[in-house]
């Protein structure tokens, strides 16, 4: 059914935008409200991969500066139509859909590029072999269990992108792992763990709102995805998705009997 509506003398047209962010937070923005547009847009029958350059207002209400710095934007899911205001029951168009990359703030404006679905095309697809482990610890690959390598503790000292958390942690657990904050100005956004010394956990970066003292985190183990790892510590060798004995390319170079 094709809109008629857009090659009238006077067009009634607005732009329709639904995001849905990777913590699952729904918003539908028109280009009204907060003034959302496309800058540029590129559409074609070839099969290559094609990005929109998206720019904004920032709002209060809706598109916040700082979720924008707390990353929460960053991967979010977004679906862009053109409808008739001046008529409800007029059809709908699809313009584009596909997920946001970095979000950039400048002033009280902000600027993303939606990459397309064709950008999957971009990625590999066969299985490479590796001497680690290819799967994310307890995804579908790995089936390790989180919930016991999963816990909540209080945030006692922040000292650069040093914490310290309260209550006893199991040493060298939480090594590159995760830690997502529960309260506080960054609820909901992840960091990775670099390194664990004690209780004090090394985050990869801190938010840009420092959560107050005694915030509240989740803390997931992380693995090295070596094989001894996996044994060992996550009883899981069944499952590790690398090949720890193969002999890597090197092995035509070395000299016999070396």
């Amino acid at each position: 059914m094709s809109a008629h509506w857009l090659t009238a003398p006077l067009i009634t047209a607005a732009w329709c935008w639904r995001l849905v962010r990777r913590d699952g937070v729904v918003v539908a923005l028109t280009s009204a409200a907060p003034g959302m547009r496309p800058s540029r847009i590129e559409q074609s029958d070839r099969i290559e991969s094609h990005s929109i350059d998206l720019a904004g207002a920032i709002s209060a209400a809706a598109i916040r500066a700082d979720d924008i710095a707390a990353g929460r934007w960053d991967g979010a899911a977004l679906t862009l139509t053109l409808v008739d205001w001046a008529d409800p029951q007029a059809p709908v168009q699809h313009v584009a859909s596909g997920i946001l990359g970095s979000v950039v703030q400048r002033g009280r404006e902000f600027s993303v590029s939606l990459n397309g679905p064709l950008l999957q095309l971009d990625e590999p697809v066969g299985i490479a072999t590796s001497p680690t482990c290819r799967a994310a610890l307890g995804d579908r690959q790995c089936r390790a269990a989180l919930a016991p390598l999963t816990m909540q503790r209080m945030i006692v000292a922040i000292a650069g992108q040093w914490v310290t958390v309260g209550g006893a942690i199991a040493a060298d657990q939480f090594g590159l792992g995760r830690l997502r904050w529960l309260s506080g100005a960054a609820t909901g956004t992840e960091t990775p763990i670099v390194e664990q010394d004690g209780n004090r956990l090394l985050l990869a970066e801190v938010p840009c709102v420092l959560p107050a003292l005694s915030a509240r985190a989740e803390l997931r183990a992380g693995c090295d995805k070596r094989l001894e790892t996996c044994a060992a510590r996550f009883a899981n060798a069944a499952n590790f998705r690398g090949e720890a004995h193969l002999p890597g390319f090197d092995l035509l170079t070395r000299y016999p009997g070396g």
